[in-house]
C-alpha cells in the first residue's frame, strides 16, 4: 500500500528523473549504446531513445561512431560530454584560498591555490570576488559556468543563510551573503568537512564514513548516497569526539578532543610548521618523528576504530594527513585489526583520493548537482 503522506509522482517528475538518470550512467561511461543503457537503467527502448534525444540537444552528449556489427545493424555509440557544463568551487580557510574548476563528472580541470589571510573587511570579499572572475575568465569565461560552491569551515545552515559557528574563522551567526556578496553568480555554500567527503564519495552508492584530517579534525557521514547533516548541522564532527578525558586542551577550550591529538599541526609542530617536512624527516628514518608519528597513529587507530564500530560501514581517512596514509599508514592497520573485537580484516579502511583540493571540488559539486536534478 502506497505511503499517503507521499503525494504520487507526476508523469513529468518520472520523465525527469530517467532523463537524469540516463545523464548520469553515460557520464559514467566513456563510451555507452541505447541497448546498454536499456540494460543497466531497465528502461523501455522508446524512453532511452526520447532522452539520449533530449541529452544531444542539450549538448550534453554526443555521437561518437559505431559499434562493430555482431551481426546485424550496427549500434550508434554516444558519449559524454562533461565540460558542456563547469562549476568552480572554493575552499575558504583562515589562511587559504583553493580554487577549483570541475566539470560535469567531477574531474578537477583547474586548480589555483594561495595565501590568504581571511578578514571581515570589505577589501576582503573584494578581493576574493576580483580572484574568481580571473579564475574564470582564464578557464574559458562564464559561457558554461554554472556557478560556485563555498566550502566554509563551520557549522553552516543553508535554510537560514547563516554561518553558525566557526572556531576555526572566529565568527558566530554571519550572514552567509557576507561572503557571497562580492561574487557575481549562483553560490551554494556548505561545510568544509561535508565539501570533501562530497568531493570524496560521489558516484559513490555504499555507506561511508569521513575523517578529515587537516590543521583542523573534521568529517561527515554519508548514507544511502547523500550527506547526513545531523539535527543541529552538527554530523560529522568527530575532532570534537572525547579521545582523552581531561587531556590535553582543545582549540574549542574543552579537554581531551580527538582534534587535539589528531590534527595534522600536531606533526607538523614537530617540523617548524611543515608537513611536508615532517614526512620527509620521517622518511629519513628521524627517531623523533618516528615515536611521534607511532603516537599519533595510536590515537587515530582509537578514532577509526570507534566509527567502525559505531556506524559498521567503510571509513576514509582525508585531507591532508590521509593522503600520506598510502605509504606511512601500515602500522595504523596493525593497530586497527588490534582493536577491533569483531574483526581483523582491516579493507574497510581507505584513504582520501582528493588530499589537496577535495573541500573545493565538493563545493563545485553543489553546483552540478543542482544542474542534473534541474535537467
Amino acid at each position: 500500500m502506497r505511503d499517503m503522506t507521499t503525494p504520487p509522482a507526476n508523469n513529468m517528475d518520472v520523465k525527469r528523473r530517467n532523463r537524469v538518470s540516463t545523464l548520469r550512467c553515460i557520464l559514467k561511461s566513456d563510451r555507452v549504446s541505447q541497448m546498454e543503457l536499456t540494460q543497466k537503467l531497465a528502461l523501455s527502448w522508446p524512453t532511452i531513445l526520447q532522452n539520449v534525444k533530449e541529452l544531444t540537444e542539450l549538448g550534453l552528449v554526443r555521437e561518437d561512431g559505431m559499434y562493430a556489427s555482431t551481426g546485424g545493424r550496427k549500434a550508434k555509440a554516444y558519449a559524454p560530454v562533461r565540460d558542456a557544463r563547469v562549476a568552480v568551487g572554493v575552499d575558504l580557510t583562515r589562511d587559504r584560498v583553493s580554487v577549483a574548476l570541475t566539470d560535469l563528472s567531477g574531474n578537477l580541470l583547474k586548480q589555483a591555490t594561495g595565501a590568504l589571510r581571511f578578514s571581515m573587511e570589505d577589501i576582503y570579499f573584494k578581493y576574493l570576488g576580483g580572484l574568481l572572475q580571473r579564475f574564470v575568465d582564464a578557464n574559458g569565461g562564464e559561457e558554461r559556468l554554472l556557478g560556485v560552491g563555498l566550502a566554509l569551515p563551520g557549522t553552516v545552515d543553508g535554510e537560514r543563510g547563516v554561518l553558525r559557528d566557526s572556531r576555526d574563522l572566529e565568527l558566530r551567526n554571519v550572514p552567509l551573503s557576507r561572503f557571497t556578496q562580492q561574487i557575481p553568480w549562483p553560490c551554494r555554500v556548505l561545510n568544509t568537512a561535508h565539501a570533501a567527503a562530497l568531493a570524496e564519495f560521489y558516484g559513490m552508492e555504499e555507506d561511508m564514513v569521513y575523517l578529515s584530517l587537516n590543521d583542523t579534525v573534521g568529517g561527515a557521514i554519508f548514507r544511502d548516497g547523500a550527506l547526513c547533516p545531523g539535527d543541529h548541522l552538527r554530523a560529522g564532527e568527530f575532532g570534537h569526539m572525547t579521545l582523552v578525558p581531561g587531556g590535553r586542551r582543545c582549540r574549542c577550550g574543552r579537554e581531551g578532543c580527538l582534534d587535539a591529538y589528531c590534527s595534522a599541526k600536531v606533526l607538523s609542530d614537530h617540523a617548524g610548521g611543515s608537513l611536508t617536512a615532517f614526512f620527509e624527516e620521517l622518511r629519513s628514518g628521524d627517531a623523533e618523528k618516528r615515536e611521534v608519528w607511532r603516537e599519533y597513529l595510536e590515537n587515530l587507530a582509537v578514532a577509526v576504530n570507534n566509527l567502525r564500530v559505531s556506524f559498521d560501514c567503510g571509513v576514509m581517512v582525508g585531507g591532508a594527513v590521509g593522503a600520506c596514509l598510502e605509504e606511512f599508514g601500515e602500522l595504523l592497520r596493525a593497530l586497527l585489526a588490534e582493536r577491533n573485537p569483531f574483526e581483523q580484516d582491516t579493507s574497510y579502511l581507505r584513504y582520501g583520493r582528493r588530499p589537496q583540493e577535495a573541500a573545493a571540488v565538493g563545493a563545485a559539486l553543489t553546483q552540478v548537482e543542482a544542474f542534473l536534478q534541474g535537467l
